[in-house]
């Protein structure tokens, strides 16, 4: 895409935005009022161009920032050195062939909420390898593409975006679903034929989504005798699907993590289940590991999983979890990042057992946010053994888990006026531009206010990418000016308000409380 292009592209997005804010806004006055004081704050200091410093620990610095987008969310391909990433009104591609350099390439204008874990996809074909990202949709999808019109009302439906040629980002199809969509995920992101959705926590049921024709991807039957299309059943539905390397997935949700065997992608089977120890029994309480709801995982090395093992990272028994309980504002008693220990596969329930957690307070002691969410929230980890984790208001927070029995702080990233709600570390890319497996000592942070910033961390044993490089100013309005790199501030409440909408709608889904 031409810079004109771009710039077009960019305009357009921004326009849309400004639009559908009105709207959409306008319909849900009341989801606004409650952080109306937090957003109000936000947005006087933005606007005003308060220096607002970053304030992080001796091992982790800013290398890069690129603002002028509201950033939910991001993805790498894996054959190509891009990093897609969905903001409230476009989808964004950029080129990342200088780690230290993101090089916006490509706008797709496309007014999404909420979208908060844009799924990367890949497959080859006759004619080289697709790329391809997965939308799930919430509340809207607005989008200038005469080809699309959402077709969901409050959820359920996927979109394809295709980023084969990354200056040129366009919509490629979309398929409804019987269940919701808040996050869709590919089993294998790069041979995706299959994707999981979030699913309802009430019903305890997910959506299978046959993405083998990409013109075409249609929701899978599980049941072909019963009338109509039927969804798969759960006991964890409701958020996230994160898939490891040995052909096991764990769904996340409000009654807490499940495991399943996805060798066969339309007909998986329980495994492991967390059962009463993570279940939302009192959506008030503390110090339980389960507050709201269990919001994404990883397990590392799943591979190397031996039942009966101690736990331990390379033992592939170690499940990390986020707990989110975004309205709790209290730092002390926020959402918290877990591990847990995956004692078997065998189908026995109860068979994920906690280990520790923490929450922002027990990580450091740089000032808690005011006026901001401070739950744990996406996270991703190093194969050092180093998590990468966005706390919303509390910034990158960067958590050691080599003792997966006590957690502890290895830096932090924040600033005043921010919230991060994702941060992914940079893969390690071969000289024909495809990603081996490790991951580099930068951490792409996306931040619904600042847009999207690079850290560079030094990590144990003393690698790094960034050794001899310059590190840039740690000042983002050294690089950042109100209005004409930003969005609309009306943009960032927009999102906000989508935000709590969406997680007060979710939140009235009764729990189910086994016996």
């Amino acid at each position: 895409m031409t810079l004109p292009r771009l710039a077009r592209a960019t305009r357009v997005a921004t326009a849309l935005a400004v639009t559908a804010a009105v709207s959409v806004g306008t319909a849900a006055p009341a989801t606004a009022h409650a952080d109306k004081e937090r957003i109000d704050k936000m947005q006087s200091e933005y606007s005003a161009g308060t220096n607002i410093p970053l304030i992080s620990s001796p091992n982790v610095n800013l290398v890069a920032t690129q603002p002028g987008a509201t950033g939910i969310s991001g993805c790498f391909m894996k054959s190509a050195p891009i990093f897609v990433m969905s903001n409230l009104d476009s989808i964004r591609v950029f080129d990342v062939s200088d780690p230290l350099k993101p090089e916006l390439v490509g706008v797709l204008p496309n007014l999404v909420f909420e979208n908060e874990a844009i799924n990367c996809g890949e497959r080859k074909g006759g004619s080289g390898t697709e790329r391809f990202a997965l939308i799930g949709v919430d509340l809207y999808d607005v989008s200038t593409d005469i080809n699309h019109t959402s077709s969901s009302a409050l959820g359920k439906e996927m979109i394809v975006v295709d980023v084969t040629d990354p200056a040129n980002p366009y919509l490629r199809s979309s398929a409804p679903t019987t269940t919701g969509t808040h996050t869709v995920a590919c089993i294998a992101e790069t041979d995706c034929d299959y994707a999981y959705s979030s699913g309802n926590g009430s019903a305890g049921t997910f959506s299978i989504i046959d993405l083998t024709d990409l013109d075409n991807p249609v929701e899978v039957d599980s049941d072909a005798a019963t009338a109509g299309v039927q969804p798969y059943k759960s006991p964890a539905a409701g958020h996230k699907w994160n898939f490891d390397n040995a052909g096991y997935g764990t769904n996340t949700g409000y009654d807490g993590a499940a495991i399943f065997d996805v060798s066969n992608p339309t007909d998986p089977q329980l495994v492991a289940g967390t059962g009463m120890a993570a279940e939302a029994v009192d959506p008030d309480g503390e110090g339980g590991y389960n507050d709201f709801i269990h919001h994404n995982s990883f397990r590392p090395n799943a591979n190397a999983f031996q039942e009966g093992a101690p736990p331990a990272l390379e033992n592939g028994n170690i499940l990390l979890v986020t707990e989110e309980d975004y309205e709790q504002t209290d730092c002390t008693k926020a959402g918290s990042f877990q591990t847990w220990h995956v004692k078997s596969l065998d189908g026995s329930e109860g068979s994920i057992v906690p280990l520790d957690k923490v929450e922002l307070s027990d990580l450091g002691t740089f000032p808690v946010p005011q006026y901001a969410f401070c739950s744990a929230h996406w996270f991703d980890y190093h194969q050092s053994g180093i998590v990468a984790v966005g706390f919303y208001g509390g910034g990158t927070q960067f958590v050691d888990v080599r003792n997966p029995e006590k957690i502890t702080s290895y830096g932090h990233a924040t600033w005043g006026v921010s919230e991060v709600w994702d941060s992914y570390w940079m893969p390690v890319y071969n000289k024909n531009g495809v990603a081996t497996g490790k991951k580099t000592n930068l951490a792409y942070s996306v931040d619904l206010v600042r847009g999207l910033d690079v850290y560079a961390v030094d990590m144990p044993g003393g690698t790094e990418l960034t050794s001899t490089i310059s590190l840039g100013s740690t000042n983002p309005f050294a690089v950042f000016s109100w209005p004409e790199d930003a969005l609309p501030i009306s943009l960032v409440v927009l999102g906000l308000a989508g935000f709590v909408l969406v997680r007060r709608r979710t939140a009235r889904v009764p729990v189910r409380v086994r016996r």
